[in-house]
């Protein structure tokens, strides 16, 4: 087995993600909606399948990017959904260097974007946020809000996998830096 992947209870496959409060060169990440550690408030909670959140993705801020940075990618993941391969809540890419974060609702609705930046599909198969929406009765989730400092923007197609970014992010990234949050009903 891969050394960044370990088996979990109930055969699910658990990627290797970085330390939550870990901070590479300085790179750090923080949001107003809630701490490292802490809970996903019901605004920014799905709004279908019996979740009554709203959807709204999170305001997301940043500093400490290293020196080289061109632009920065963000994701939102879920290692703990029950397909096997976790569930990608969000990916934006090319973020200009000059941002210094994403205000709330920047994902969600009409898109409120700093130029030039672009979201992928995400596992719901749409671009844009969709907030965590786990099964009833799991054990509640962990929604991993990664941020990497790239060295280029990346050249993806419109409606570009989350995987398919993820794979881009390989020999760009100068930082990366994470936030968790957990929610589940």
């Amino acid at each position: 087995m891969n050394a960044g992947m370990m088996r979990e209870p109930m055969g699910r496959l658990s990627v290797a993600q970085p330390a939550p409060t870990a901070s590479a060169n300085g790179l750090t990440l923080s949001s107003a909606q809630f701490r490292n550690g802490g809970t996903v408030p019901l605004e920014q909670v799905g709004s279908g399948n019996g979740c009554a959140g709203q959807s709204v993705s999170p305001a997301l801020s940043w500093s400490g990017a290293p020196a080289g940075t061109v632009s920065y990618a963000l994701t939102t993941y879920d290692p703990d959904a029950p397909t096997g391969s976790g569930f990608w809540h969000w990916v934006v890419y090319n973020i200009p260097a000059s941002a210094t974060g994403l205000d709330k609702g920047a994902g969600s609705g009409t898109f409120n974007l700093p130029a030039g930046a672009a979201q992928a599909n995400n596992d719901g198969g749409a671009p844009g946020y969709t907030g965590p929406c786990p099964p009833p009765g799991d054990a509640p989730h962990h929604y991993v809000f990664t941020l990497y400092a790239l060295n280029k923007t990346l050249d993806l197609p419109p409606s570009a996998s989350a995987a398919y970014v993820g794979f881009s992010l390989n020999g760009a990234t100068l930082a990366k830096t994470s936030i968790v949050a957990t929610y589940g009903r």
